[in-house]
């Protein structure tokens, strides 16, 4: 055992765990728990590096790590969230007994804008697997008030959340539906991007449930963003094959003649051929419209929309910047 003056050693922690001394591990982390504040930070950040490389290896300990998430130093609480979404994104289920100290993070209104931006992001993670768990009314009113009032980072994040509770199961939110279009003309273009898959998958299984917001919807064809825009027509398809007869948009409003995109051309079509006599069945591609095809294509496209792509706009919030400006975001603060 370490001398309690030394500095806590996440090598010797990640030995122990890897020698399955879960009980020396937890020993050693009660070092961590009292450590000066600087060497908290140090082994923090070190640790995290570790969790990063080998996620699975702190899950007989995970639980330890929740101390730090109401940490005095506002750092290690930041570097704590983190560490969470890391394990989560890997492994959801290992998270779920931290999910009541990350909502109650993302609840703490006078708790730092980027921890409850991660917090929430953990969150999400864990909504892919858990949807029960995380989606509690609670919780589900803390993600879905703090797209009005929050700081763009998150509201990014706060979005993803819900999107991923749908995912999870989308009955969660049928009853949202309204609040979330609310906000589907927000300035980040990552929060209308989530909160419009949102309402698609919603839609995979209720689409009746689009039919009051679908003027909210139909707007969003305009987007400047292409994905919002595909994912507001496969949102519209949906909606027009459940047969509703009070739809106000037409077969004219789903042109994709000047469509360069072929995300968003694609799903054009799938909207249009709800207006053909044919089967809906045989005009739906296996691709679009359904929960799996969400699944397994949402990550890819945040990842396109956040890529620096030289148009000039900052890949975090979307804000246009100037062409000789200072290498800062002057809005959301992120390097680009």
């Amino acid at each position: 055992m370490n001398d309690h003056t030394d500095p806590p050693n996440p090598e010797h922690l990640l030995e122990l765990l890897a020698g399955q001394a879960e009980a020396d591990a937890r020993d050693h982390f009660e070092q961590l728990k009292t450590a000066p504040p600087a060497d908290r930070k140090t082994a923090l950040h070190a640790l995290r590096r570790l969790v990063e490389e080998q996620p699975r290896e702190f899950e007989p300990i995970l639980d330890e790590f929740t101390a730090f998430l109401t940490d005095d130093e506002r750092s290690i609480r930041l570097t704590t969230a983190k560490l969470f979404v890391t394990v989560a994104e890997v492994d959801p289920d290992a998270v779920v007994s931290s999910i009541p100290e990350l909502a109650a993070r993302l609840a703490d209104e006078e708790e730092f804008y980027y921890v409850r931006a991660r917090s929430a992001e953990a969150l999400g993670y864990v909504a892919l697997e858990r949807p029960r768990e995380v989606g509690s009314p609670g919780v589900l009113a803390d993600l879905r008030i703090g797209l009005s009032f929050d700081e763009p980072e998150v509201k990014e994040k706060l979005a993803k959340a819900l999107e991923y509770v749908a995912l999870g199961d989308p009955d969660r939110l049928r009853h949202q539906v309204s609040n979330l279009a609310e906000h589907l003309a927000d300035e980040n273009e990552l929060v209308r991007y989530h909160l419009c898959t949102t309402l698609v998958v919603i839609g995979c299984e209720y689409p009746a449930k689009l039919a009051d917001v679908s003027d909210a919807i139909a707007a969003r064809l305009a987007d400047e963003n292409p994905y919002v825009r595909g994912r507001a027509a496969e949102a519209l398809g949906l909606l027009l094959r459940s047969g509703p007869d009070d739809a106000t948009v037409s077969a004219d409003d789903m042109s994709d003649a000047d469509e360069e995109e072929s995300f968003v051309a694609d799903r054009l079509r799938f909207a249009r051929n709800a207006f053909a006599e044919e089967s809906p069945e045989a005009l739906r591609p296996d691709e679009i419209g359904t929960i799996d095809a969400i699944r397994g294509t949402t990550d890819e496209v945040v990842t396109e929309i956040t890529s620096p792509g030289g148009d000039g706009d900052c890949p975090h919030c979307g804000l246009s910047l100037p062409e000789n400006g200072p290498p800062m975001c002057p809005r959301c603060g992120a390097p680009y």
